[in-house]
């Protein structure tokens, strides 16, 4: 295991994992966050591939990951987070359809989207509460409401032009 910690424009970013394998992506104060002592050894030079794809991202220039990443969970959370990855950048899901598509109440499908290892890259910031309210983020609502506004097409495109 080695980390290495990246800016943002939404605080820094650890990402945790083996060799070329991103295994977790975390902010401060992430509400499932493991021990800091799991992540084995800083290595500013981890990463380079999904450090860049994250720059990317945040300016705008990518919509997909396709770094190697491998996420560790139950069947259950699996299958959540397998759903996760099918939202399309800019769009959203609801914990509701979540729950209909991989069975089980939202509520579970909640704590599953809450404890996806690999935020951001495994983007549970597109699911949302139901009529498309922002609820729980483990990186916080700010950075949620954030992820979802720089994934918004601009207005002209929406067909809102003013």
């Amino acid at each position: 295991m080695k980390h290495t910690i990246i800016d943002s424009p939404i605080g820094e970013l650890t990402l945790v994992g083996n060799g070329d394998i991103v295994t977790g992506l975390y902010f401060p104060h992430h509400w499932t966050r493991p021990d800091r002592t799991t992540f084995g050894p800083r290595d500013d030079s981890a990463f380079p591939a999904a450090a860049e794809q994250l720059k990317e991202y945040f300016a705008g220039q990518r919509k997909d990951f396709d770094v190697p990443r491998q996420a560790d969970g139950p069947a259950f959370d699996q299958a959540v987070w397998a759903e996760i990855a099918k939202i399309p950048y800019g769009s959203t899901a609801t914990y509701g359809d979540l729950a209909q598509t991989v069975g089980g109440l939202p509520h579970e499908v909640g704590a599953a989207v809450g404890r996806n290892p690999l935020s951001i890259l495994v983007a549970c910031h597109r699911v949302v509460g139901k009529d498309g309210k922002l609820t729980g983020y483990a990186g916080g609502l700010k950075r949620k409401q954030f992820l979802l506004e720089l994934e918004r097409p601009p207005a002209a495109e929406r067909g809102q032009l003013w």
